[in-house]
């Protein structure tokens, strides 16, 4: 809901102890993939509490779409640390992240302990399309304040090609928009403005908390001295932890290589999950061997329908790894396979927080710059075109789940149509969305089978 012009104030400034429940809400609501997460916070922070503006939002955004790491967690994470300090951004990215791995750790206790549960599976099922839906709903929401011009439509439908098409690696996207927006931006600066040139945003949701025209705080100002400190202070925690392990199990030890392998991992993570899954797929499948290709597939699925950032697969990896490799002995299965679920979550969000507390400051002094701004807006409509495509990724996998010479999946598609229905038409939640397709799911596993025992059904 829009805010009147006529009550033009500034919401009250929140302490660090409300902000710390709004982001622990947010760790057990954050459904439907990066695109999701942005848009459920976008709604919340700048259109609900109006703790930071569009522009500032959009800017923000546009920085963590250039990192590697998901870009959403990094993105509640540069809130958090504008509004609250270091520990406010470590607190919001970390409760982004907590839920889920909590919820990874107890999904594959259960997966590895119980086997496949026909329930759980056709929960799952009905769950999927859902995804689906969340997704293009929030690229549609997305672009719709993103794309103001023909010319930003333009880079989204060149970025969509690209991927869909050529597949062309999501680093490579992102640097012909960045170049594409760093020469627009000088031959046509209105529409590598923010907000395309045409003036403020479509929607007037009242003044925020950090507005437009709010001077940077302190602490979010740089200088080579903070850099300094957080790079040296990052490398402590790295170090520390690597050499903590490397000591107490060998550097071939499993906890030690997890270590080793999934820092390289966060590096790589350009593009969200789905950029760097291939690379993931290699290490912890073929070469370490730490658990199977299904178990890798089942991993995903379970990632797809937590709340949280997809990476958060390799929580499930590294549980599977630890269970499987029985790190502390047999009679300690779940310890081993949570201790490793943590190892491997350590070391792939690590660098994400120090992107941030480190970049941030940077990123601040060029609020405004059009020098520094028309590349980022190219890049942030470039990825609505890359969201597309998930979109697209997603439907193909959920509609034809054996492919292209397997049948069309109707029961799927039918609740794909009717998630994609309720938002539009009834901007349901995402999180009664998820329940009833979850529901849905469960009852088209079920019922049919029922029926035809009972005679219902021929």
């Amino acid at each position: 809901m829009n805010i009147s012009q006529s009550t033009p104030v500034r919401p009250p400034v929140p302490t660090l102890g409300q902000a710390f429940w709004y982001w622990l809400k947010l760790g057990f609501i954050s459904f439907g993939g990066p695109a999701g997460q942005i848009a459920i916070m976008h709604h919340d922070l700048v259109e609900k509490k109006r703790w930071i503006s569009e522009r500032r939002y959009l800017h923000a955004l546009n920085y963590c779409m250039l990192l590697p790491g998901p870009e959403a967690q990094q993105l509640a994470t540069y809130i958090g640390w504008l509004m609250h300090r270091t520990w406010g951004g470590v607190i919001a990215g970390g409760l982004f992240v907590l839920p889920s791995l909590l919820i990874l750790i107890l999904l594959g206790w259960i997966y590895l302990a119980f086997g496949q549960v026909p329930a759980v599976a056709g929960v799952l099922y009905g769950i999927k399309p859902a995804v689906t839906a969340i997704v293009v709903f929030a690229a549609y929401r997305i672009g719709s304040r993103a794309l103001k011009n023909w010319v930003l439509w333009g880079t989204a439908a060149l970025a969509f090609v690209a991927i869909f098409v050529f597949d062309a690696p999501f680093p490579l996207i992102v640097l012909g928009a960045a170049v594409l927006g760093a020469i627009g931006g000088k031959l046509m600066p209105r529409k590598f403005a923010l907000g395309g040139g045409h003036g403020p945003a479509k929607d007037n949701y009242g003044p925020a908390l950090i507005d437009d025209d709010t001077p940077v705080p302190a602490h979010a100002r740089f200088t080579w001295a903070g850099l300094l400190k957080v790079v040296l202070a990052g490398l402590i925690l790295w170090g520390a932890a690597i050499g903590f392990l490397g000591a107490r199990y060998g550097w071939d030890g499993a906890l030690t290589q997890m270590g080793w392998f999934f820092t390289k991992a966060a590096l790589l993570t350009f593009g969200g999950a789905y950029a760097v899954l291939p690379y993931v797929y290699q290490g912890a499948v073929e070469h370490y061997q730490w658990l199977t290709p299904p178990q890798m597939i089942d991993g995903l699925a379970l990632g797809e329908t937590t709340p949280g950032p997809l990476i958060m697969v390799v929580t499930f990896v590294g549980f599977v790894a630890g269970w499987a490799k029985a790190l502390f002995g047999s009679d300690q299965l779940f310890l081993a396979g949570a201790t490793a679920a943590f190892v491997v979550t350590y070391f792939t969000f690590l660098p994400s927080f120090l992107f941030i507390l480190a970049g941030g400051p940077l990123v601040e002094s060029t609020h405004g710059n059009l020098k520094f701004t028309a590349p980022l807006t190219a890049i942030t409509a470039a990825v609505v075109g890359v969201i597309l495509n998930l979109a697209a990724f997603f439907a193909w996998h959920v509609f034809w789940p054996q492919g292209p010479s397997g049948l069309f999946d109707r029961v799927a598609a039918l609740i794909g149509l009717g998630a994609l229905l309720a938002l539009f038409r009834y901007r349901i939640g995402v999180i009664p969305l998820i329940g009833a397709s979850g529901l849905a799911g469960l009852l088209f596993t079920f019922l049919p089978p029922w029926l035809i025992q009972a005679g219902v059904l021929p």
